[in-house]
């Protein structure tokens, strides 16, 4: 096996950690062709579509991908900005502030500020996770931190993440360590940003009659295989609920984003907010806790396809309120985890510690002359 070249080494570098975050992924434009480009990757996956390979690609090249890609586009179309993709957009500036309060506590640790450089990635499109793997270890980093951006776990998004990582990694000759959050579901922080950010929606709009939390779907097969997602997302809702102080009837959980003919994890987030509008419910607000950016599931299928749904059904007002995006409550809740999860890796080796102050010292001297 020819491994690829490993980045140039200077022996008295300090060996860095790096923080991979990895999202879902966002096509490149809203047009068919880019469309038709993510789709196929995506759901070439054999952990997406559990279907037998030979059945399902044909069903994929042969309709899906003829079909969908326009479709599709349309939808991306009506929430793209002039930034671009909104996941992308919100991506970036998360790990951007992210490096920046990690850089906050390294220095006050007594670190370099740079010591855990941070990359975002993509799990389909791109940036991809291999090109972000490798910008860390270009930038020093031996060990790995990998931080899917899924709070509940699934086969079908968190595990393909380490999927593709391992792919990579087995290209290399000088393998970093590696470390994976599998989910933070219930993490303490996670929910209080999520709570943090319904609560400011409400102290301006005012509180709704229902509160709908909607989940990504998965085919009801995934949970009678064993998958744990229906179960994480059970925990987080209920939680969620419990710090915003809601009774049982101010709040439904549904499952959004059903594909194909299967039977999917019920309630379907469609059918309940039809199921409202006919019972005249008055103000409802949808959140999404299982996506930490607005993407095209939040903004158009709940913020566009969800409001017609309600309101033709004989619903009242109706608001969706926004992802975790940039939140400060988020945004140190995510360095929270990090900081945990990067815990008996913080410390570099005493005689790197040792040159960098000295380093630090000659600088300072230097200023004052």
């Amino acid at each position: 096996m020819n491994f690829r070249p490993e980045p140039p080494h200077a022996h008295d570098a300090i060996e860095r950690v790096g923080v991979l975050l990895v999202n879902l992924g966002t096509p490149a434009a809203p047009t068919p062709a880019a469309v038709r480009t993510y789709l196929a990757e995506f759901l070439s996956d054999p952990r997406v579509v559990e279907i037998p390979r030979a059945v399902w690609l044909a069903i994929l090249h042969g309709i899906v991908l003829r079909v969908r890609p326009a479709r599709s586009a349309k939808k991306y179309e009506a929430i793209w900005t002039r930034d671009g993709s909104p996941l992308a957009v919100h991506s970036a500036r998360q790990k951007s502030l992210l490096m920046g309060l990690l850089g906050q506590r390294m220095k006050a640790a007594g670190l370099p500020a740079d010591f855990a450089p941070v990359e975002i990635a993509m799990r389909y499109g791109e940036p991809s996770i291999a090109s972000g793997i490798d910008r860390l270890r270009a930038a020093g980093a031996t060990r790995l931190l990998v931080l899917p951006l899924y709070p509940q776990y699934s086969a079908s998004t968190t595990a393909t993440v380490l999927d593709a990582v391992s792919d990579h990694l087995r290209g290399m000759r000088r393998v970093p360590a590696l470390r994976f959050v599998d989910s933070f579901h219930d993490d303490t922080g996670y929910i209080r940003a999520l709570a943090q950010g319904v609560n400011d929606h409400w102290m301006k709009h005012g509180r709704p009659d229902r509160l709908v939390m909607s989940f990504h779907g998965l085919p009801r097969r995934s949970l009678d295989l064993g998958d744990p997602y229906h179960c994480h997302c059970q925990k987080t809702a209920r939680l969620l609920a419990q710090e915003l102080g809601l009774a049982s009837d101010q709040w439904s959980l549904a499952f959004q984003s059903r594909f194909g003919r299967a039977e999917w994890l019920k309630p379907y987030t469609a059918e309940t907010l039809a199921a409202l509008g006919r019972a005249k419910a008055g103000a409802v607000d949808v959140v999404c806790p299982g996506f930490v950016a607005d993407c095209v599931e939040t903004l158009e299928e709940i913020g566009i396809e969800g409001r017609d749904t309600f309101v033709s059904a004989g619903g009242g007002g109706y608001r969706v309120l926004p992802c975790l995006n940039e939140h400060p409550r988020w945004i140190a809740a995510l360095a929270d985890l990090v900081w945990r999860n990067l815990a008996g890796w913080l410390d570099p080796p005493a005689e790197a510690r040792d040159r960098e102050l000295t380093l630090a010292r000659a600088r300072a001297l230097g200023a004052k002359t």
